[in-house]
């Protein structure tokens, strides 16, 4: 089997997380295929071959010149900062490489820099949350998505912030070695295979999440620590010693989602957790997590997770334990 040339962009300020959790992924095909050095050939590469600077300090010496590489199979384009090129010579490289590559796929902010390049005009794109918008004033021509980690448009495929990187590398695993291979990486690496690509960017109700005043924080933590419990609008008030108004008006003020939707938020995320970690049936997480049933819950999911609970306890638990 000849190995899939993986070729990394590295530039100053990149995010090294965008370098290293795809390359772990891609390094662990080997492994997971009993084929070391068989399944993806993995160049970093950066203009000139020059020693680089990671967005953190971390020093990261290059293989080769970005000018030298030929043909490749899979250009991997990072995130970091500043997400443009001012010189143009970067872009130019990149604009190069993807002309010679079967896919063409950025981390986080690198899709900036596949969109300066002319690579994703006219196409459905992401990146991360906080950028999205950014983004779709910049290069108007471009359809940005800020729901999903990862979006496929043809051979170009963009991804959320750092992890979802990860979910995107193991997505092209999948693609080139099949769903075994994949869950078997994820194990090792100790990762969910594999969110779904038109799963939410949680980010959003993470940045606000904690509330400035001391009742409104009491109120989070009694929510995380009791998602069974009565958290409707008028209980939640009652916790606070507000009306329901004023409760409601000061919490979406300072958490920065009305308290309904974080409530959801956080049953979501206690039923993942307990999906994932434990071999209770359905209708018990249901109910334990606020649900009241399990077609209540199965909405729930696939609304924002595109895959109902049994689904995505399956793709989270199904390697064999131990499997590398």
């Amino acid at each position: 089997m000849r190995a899939r040339s993986v070729v990394v962009v590295l530039y100053d300020g990149v995010q090294s997380l965008d370098v290293t959790g795809p390359v772990e992924v891609f390094a662990g095909a080997g492994a997971a295929t009993r084929q070391p050095g068989a399944a993806y050939r993995v160049t970093t590469a950066s203009p000139g071959g020059r020693p680089v600077r990671s967005g953190s300090g971390l020093r990261l010496l290059p293989d080769a010149d970005l000018a030298e590489i030929g043909p490749v199979h899979t250009l991997l384009v990072p995130g970091g900062e500043p997400f443009e090129d001012p010189e143009g010579v970067l872009v130019e490289r990149i604009r190069e490489l993807a002309g010679r590559a079967e896919r063409v796929v950025s981390v986080c902010t690198g899709a900036f820099l596949l969109a300066e390049a002319g690579l994703l005009s006219g196409r459905r794109a992401t990146t991360h949350w906080a950028y999205c918008e950014e983004l779709a004033r910049r290069f108007p021509d471009v359809t940005v998505d800020p729901d999903p980690i990862h979006v496929r448009d043809g051979h170009v495929a963009t991804s959320a912030g750092v992890t979802a990187g990860i979910d995107l590398a193991l997505a092209l695993v999948e693609e080139d070695f099949g769903r075994d291979t994949a869950l078997l990486i994820a194990r090792h690496l100790v990762v969910f295979l594999r969110r779904p690509g038109n799963q939410a960017q949680f980010s959003t109700q993470l940045a606000a999440q904690v509330a400035a005043r001391q009742p409104l924080r009491e109120v989070q933590r009694w929510i995380a620590e009791h998602p069974e419990a009565d958290l409707s609008v008028e209980a939640l008030a009652h916790r606070s010693a507000l009306s329901p108004r004023h409760f409601a008006r000061a919490f979406a003020a300072e958490v920065g989602v009305p308290p309904g939707r974080y409530v959801d938020g956080v049953r979501l995320e206690a039923a993942r957790r307990l999906l994932e970690d434990t071999d209770d049936g359905i209708e018990e997480i249901a109910r334990s997590c606020g649900y009241g049933t399990p077609e209540a819950m199965r909405r729930a999911f696939v609304r924002s997770l595109a895959a109902p609970p049994a689904e995505y306890r399956r793709r989270f638990r199904s390697a064999p334990a131990g499997g590398h």
